[in-house]
């Protein structure tokens, strides 16, 4: 599998490239967002490893980038965040990453959180439509109507609504919800979750109640 490393301090991109190589992963890094793009289009990697703090691009806005091209929306990223940027953590997250990483980090972590992501992501492009009363979530054209009537979902809000969809009737704990579809785990994880779901009921309108809350468990979709 390809990953690429996106890190301006040279010891840190080459400890992640030889921790990488040694754990059997092909490995391209860039000092820059510039000649990553430029990569992108050439051969896109199975995973992204994004310092947020580059010299001529901030890692947020590559990410966001990332995500609003139909071609490299769906790359999982891993973002590299200073110790005790938590803001940076969040704004990532609900912008689309798939787990962070603080610095400094070990060799071990690194490795770890690269297999756990891996594990979770297919690269299988067969798509399908999932369909739940009046919701009607086609994921081979990345849309969710409501009663005939198209959802602006945000990144996070669409991944949710996805995952709820695929387990369609079981009982999903909060912790279940945030390791499948945010990677993390962090103080306000709970409130995290609620405020994503209520947003979603509301973009969903009528059919909104078809997101069950499960007392003292979580949420689920459907009866």
């Amino acid at each position: 599998m390809l990953i690429y490393v996106v890190e301006d301090d040279t010891d840190i991109r080459e400890l992640e490239t030889y921790a990488l190589k040694n754990s059997g992963y092909e490995v391209q890094s860039f000092a820059e967002s510039k000649s990553f793009f430029k990569a992108c289009i050439a051969e896109k990697p199975h995973l992204v490893i994004l310092d947020v703090m580059l010299p001529d691009f901030d890692g947020l806005s590559v990410l966001e980038k990332l995500r609003k091209d139909a071609a490299t929306k769906t790359i999982p990223v891993i973002l590299v965040t200073a110790k005790g940027s938590e803001m940076d953590k969040v704004k990532g997250l609900d912008m689309g990453a798939d787990d962070y990483i603080t610095k400094p980090f070990s060799v071990l972590e690194l490795i770890s959180r690269v297999r756990a992501i891996l594990r979770r992501c297919t690269f299988d492009d067969k798509q399908e439509v999932i369909t739940l009363g009046g919701i009607v979530f086609d994921d081979s054209k990345h849309i969710v109507t409501s009663d005939g009537k198209v959802c602006a979902l945000t990144y996070k809000e669409y991944e949710l609504l996805k995952y709820l969809l695929k387990n369609k009737g079981m009982a999903l704990t909060r912790e279940n919800i945030i390791l499948n579809v945010w990677g993390y785990d962090f103080e306000g994880e709970s409130r995290t979750v609620d405020m994503h779901i209520t947003t979603l009921r509301q973009k969903l309108g009528s059919c909104g109640n078809l997101i069950k809350t499960v007392r003292n468990v979580g949420y689920k979709a459907g009866e």
